[in-house]
């Protein structure tokens, strides 16, 4: 299939390129960039006119729900909410049911996603078997099968030593370890330690959850020379640990997600579970210390978090309810609302807001596989032809009928969000069409 994308304002975050342009495709990747064949006869033609080319969103941290799980969402409702949010590559967790601690199973999950033909899947393999915290999985095996990374999803590891033996064997043979640093026996609470939940009466998590972890980490890989990354980092100190921890050396890279950049503890009202999330939302200053890491580059990407969760699991008392939210459709707006409400003269703006999305996520990837191809997250000519196109001007509301995911559950619901994605393409073939589900459009 050729395509060509005409009149688009082509932006590639990584080179800084920004014009508006013409991007030719054949046989799935990028021929041509401004400067097209002489000779390119396209089979299809998409006017991009008013719309932004971006390359595919890259998100770290979406749960697919299979297998076990299939009641919260499917591989087919799940990776169509991705491309309609225009993200070609999701990073799933390990935690499903069972766990992804088998070679057959993830290359079961690999060959379901596969026959879909929508977001590309890379898998994080279970850490230790069962995420039980005891025994090291077999990781060579588990690489060889697709996993890109290695994680205890969001199961804290009580022992330590089991802790510095995974580091090492990880650095050892090069793979990465992905955690959400979190103390096991401080992070049972439902909301963030405060004023706001001794008031509403809610257990809380101390910031000290996350800083004890994030030192105990970065301890272990002093000695062992580990690559890490640190999956949804929610507080302020939190941040100015892994600052610290980059202007030392160590090899380390974050992300954060959509909730915790744009809410705050007092989101929770009276006692909304749509705000049950995990980690918990905590204050004004946290969001703050959030926003500048992201936008000077302490924290590397923005994440959706995505944990579609049913009607019986949320409609509960908020204490009880299961955390999680919706998110994959909502990434790509909830970046550029950040973007906009940042000031003049931050350090942030649209490039930086895509590069969160598409490149700075392909770096953290390209390290975890040691060899991904390096057009990821880019638009080059030669490139993997994985392309957003994005309406600017255009405004919707994330209600139930407007999400394909099969978890309608998200604590944006009622705000009204800038920008749809018109087209996805992955691999040069049109994924997502918004004429396909135009019922969000307002």
């Amino acid at each position: 299939m050729k395509i060509l994308i005409k009149n688009g304002r082509v932006i590639d975050p990584a080179s800084g390129f920004d014009a508006v342009c013409d991007l030719a495709i054949a046989g799935g990747r990028i021929i041509g960039i401004q400067n097209l064949p002489v000779d390119f006869l396209p089979n299809k033609t998409i006017d991009a006119s008013g719309c932004i080319v971006a390359p595919g969103l890259i998100d770290l941290s979406a749960r697919l729900r299979e297998p076990g799980h299939e009641h919260e969402g499917m591989l087919e409702s799940e990776l169509a909410a991705a491309v309609a949010g225009g993200v070609t590559s999701v990073v799933c967790p390990p935690d499903t049911d069972p766990v992804l601690d088998e070679p057959g199973l993830v290359e079961m999950l690999k060959f379901r996603a596969e026959k879909l033909h929508q977001s590309r899947v890379f898998p994080l393999g279970a850490l230790t078997r069962g995420l039980k915290g005891e025994a090291l999985t077999e990781m060579a095996e588990l690489t060889e099968a697709g996993c890109v990374a290695f994680s205890q999803a969001e199961v804290p590891l009580a022992n330590t030593q089991v802790l510095l033996r995974a580091l090492q064997y990880a650095s050892s043979f090069g793979y990465s370890v992905w955690l959400r640093p979190q103390e096991l026996h401080l992070g049972h609470g439902v909301a963030a330690s405060g004023a706001f939940a001794t008031r509403l009466g809610l257990s809380g998590v101390s910031v000290a959850a996350e800083t004890i972890a994030l030192h105990t980490i970065f301890e272990l890989m002093r000695s062992t020379g580990a690559r890490v990354h640190l999956c949804r980092i929610s507080s302020a100190a939190g941040v100015a640990l892994v600052a610290q921890a980059k202007a030392e050396g160590l090899n380390v890279s974050c992300d954060v997600s959509i909730n915790s950049l744009h809410l705050i503890d007092s989101d929770i009202g009276y006692f909304d579970s749509r705000m049950r999330l995990e980690p918990p939302l905590r204050q004004q200053r946290d969001r703050d210390a959030i926003s500048e890491g992201l936008a000077n580059g302490t924290i590397d990407a923005l994440v959706s978090d995505h944990t579609p969760v049913d009607e019986d699991a949320k409609t509960l008392p908020f204490a009880e309810a299961e955390p999680g939210a919706t998110g994959l459709e909502l990434l790509l707006s909830m970046a550029l609302k950040w973007n906009a409400s940042l000031p003049k003269d931050s350090e942030g703006g649209l490039l930086r807001a895509l590069a969160v999305l598409t490149c700075e996520p392909a770096r953290v990837l390209g390290i975890a596989l040691g060899s991904l191809e390096a057009s990821a997250g880019r638009l080059v000519k030669g490139g993997v032809a994985d392309i957003c196109i994005i309406d600017t001007a255009a405004e919707w509301m994330a209600t139930p009928t407007a999400l394909r995911s099969q978890g309608k559950h998200t604590p944006f619901s009622s705000y009204l969000l800038p920008a749809r994605v018109r087209y996805t393409l992955v691999g040069g073939q049109v994924a997502y069409h918004l004429a396909d589900h135009t019922e969000s459009s307002v």
